[in-house]
């Protein structure tokens, strides 16, 4: 398995997010990669490489080019308000919901931020642009590693990307690197490729995209959105439109699901996947599922993540996994690595 590792990661250490109508320390940190790091330093799996560049027009191909100029100057711009921001994170405080006109992008930079996200829990930082813009070159590397014959790959990245939209950014995510991966492998060869996501949380910036094609699909188990983030995305309902009726399967479950039930959905998440008969797989791999999660509510087990890999190498296909949630931060790194063994000891 190739491994590749986001070398700018850390670039993106944000001080604080809102969380629930108060500031706290951001749960999304450089450590969840270095626990992944070290845990693969005790159990080599793959191999560990960089990332090879990605260009503009790949990640257009998943992004909206507004969008991606807004991130790329963000920071210049939040500092030219005032050179005291250099020592303040970027947060959104106004969003244009229904009614409000999305398509005319403002002068004034809080509108523009609002305009492309979707909360108040992702901030922005100096880095932040250059390590969202290296973990999308590892996504991309990752499945051009697939295409070129090798059985599966990894994006070990952070920020995170599936609530990542083509024009917005929120649940810590900026690019998404799943449809990256998955949009790479479409345009390496792959007619058909689907995308499973096993996070806590809905994918729904992975949805959002893909939602009115028929060549992608996507699947996700995921904390019921009645009660649980992301909220407004993620309903078993939503099953796309246009050419992509029938190619978004949503399996969304209640907070408490027990492992057992869990690991059924999944059953029932493969099943759709192998009658889809994709070319190529993207696992949008979330350990948010373990039983100590602080914002999650499932009850997986460290040793289940070795079935889940295991399962997931039963289907058989060329697979990429891109690196998502998981914020019981110690044990970040052994659910990784359990799931990556389960998968290779299948895989062989």
């Amino acid at each position: 398995m190739r491994i590749v590792h986001n070398p700018d990661h850390h670039r993106h250490d944000a001080r604080h997010e809102m969380y629930r109508g108060r500031l706290v320390p951001c749960h999304e940190t450089p450590d969840r990669l270095a626990f992944v790091l070290e845990a693969l330093r005790q159990r080599p799996v793959g191999v560990l490489s960089g990332p090879e560049p990605v260009s503009d027009a790949e990640l257009r191909a998943v992004h909206a080019p507004r969008y991606l100029d807004f991130l790329a100057g963000a920071w210049e711009a939040w500092v030219a308000l005032d050179p005291a921001n250099a020592a303040l994170d970027i947060l959104p405080s106004v969003w244009p919901v229904r009614g409000f006109r999305h398509d005319v992008e403002p002068l004034n930079f809080a509108a523009r931020l609002g305009l492309y996200s979707f909360d108040a829990g992702s901030p922005m930082v100096a880095g932040t642009w250059a390590a969202a813009r290296a973990g999308a070159a590892c996504a991309v590397t990752a499945a051009r590693a697939v295409l070129s014959g090798e059985g599966s790959a990894l994006a070990l990245t952070r920020p995170p990307g599936h609530h990542a939209g083509p024009d917005f950014f929120g649940g810590y995510c900026f690019l998404n690197n799943a449809a990256l991966a998955a949009q790479t492998l479409r345009d390496g060869g792959a007619a058909r490729v689907a995308v499973l996501d096993v996070d806590y949380h809905h994918g729904n910036g992975t949805q959002t995209i893909f939602y009115a094609r028929d060549d992608v699909l996507t699947v996700s188990l995921h904390g019921d959105p009645m009660t649980e983030y992301p909220f407004f995305l993620g309903h078993a309902d939503e099953r796309g439109e246009g050419a992509g009726l029938g190619c978004n399967l949503n399996l969304p479950l209640p907070r408490g699901t027990s492992a057992a039930t869990w690991f059924d959905t999944l059953d029932h998440a493969a099943q759709a996947v192998e009658r889809f008969q994709p070319d190529a797989l993207v696992v949008a791999l979330g350990v948010d599922t373990f039983e100590g999660d602080p914002i999650s509510g499932f009850h997986l087990r460290s040793a289940d993540y070795l079935r889940l890999g295991e399962r997931l190498a039963r289907l058989g296909l060329p697979t990429v996994f891109t690196m998502e949630g998981g914020y019981a931060v110690a044990e970040v790194g052994i659910h990784v690595v359990n799931v990556l063994q389960g998968f290779e000891a299948r895989a062989r």
